[in-house]
């Protein structure tokens, strides 16, 4: 089932070629937004969810140099590179930076369609994950320095009694501010708070 708020954006300088997909896209039930440059890109996207199909040969700013624009202003949209024959080298390039896939045209309908499908399950995946490193960080934020001290040093694998040496605490205080991190942080268990400590970093 595909979310009503998320984009497919085609950034291709060729306009019959955009057009095609945009319709193929758009009778697959997706939302489509085509750009005929990639400045047009930038100069219209909103930060919305969703993933891009992107032409690497383009005039002024081609895919490779989006790619790069894109990672230094933060626009994380998992991106399907198009390429002509010529063009592999520069689309095995775009994959080496992170782009999800490429496909060299011209394409089976199908597979550009199972691909888009793909690399929206791969955008909610990132949202999710972005959603959860947040939290995790509204949670560690709340922490005491003492109960930021502590969950360090038990994610680390030490037991009470080692902290408590270390703090120069008692293992019973430990023991108090172990169960307050717990609670704050909303792990219901050692492994929980473990993976929230690595979101963290």
């Amino acid at each position: 089932m595909q979310n009503s708020t998320e984009t497919v954006f085609i950034v291709d300088d060729d306009d019959d070629f955009r057009d095609s997909m945009q319709w193929l896209l758009e009778s697959d039930d997706l939302t489509v937004v085509g750009f005929n440059s990639a400045q047009q890109f930038l100069d219209n996207y909103q930060h919305q969810s969703g993933c891009m199909l992107l032409d690497v040969r383009m005039p002024d700013i081609n895919g490779l140099a989006l790619q790069q624009i894109m990672i230094e202003r933060s626009i994380s949209l998992p991106i399907i590179v198009l390429s002509g024959h010529g063009d592999i080298p520069m689309a095995v390039s775009a994959m080496k930076h992170g782009a999800l896939d490429f496909l060299e045209k011209p394409f089976d309908d199908e597979v550009l369609l199972r691909q888009v499908r793909q690399a929206l399950e791969t955008a909610r995946n990132q949202a999710n994950s972005q959603q959860e490193a947040q939290q995790s960080q509204g949670r560690y934020a709340s922490l005491s320095r003492r109960e930021k001290e502590v969950m360090t040093l038990v994610v680390s694998g030490k037991a009470n009694r080692e902290i408590a040496e270390v703090l120069g605490i008692s293992p019973k205080t430990v023991e108090v501010h172990r169960s307050r991190v717990m609670s704050k942080m909303q792990a219901d268990s050692l492994p929980n708070l473990v993976h929230q400590a690595a979101r963290l970093n």
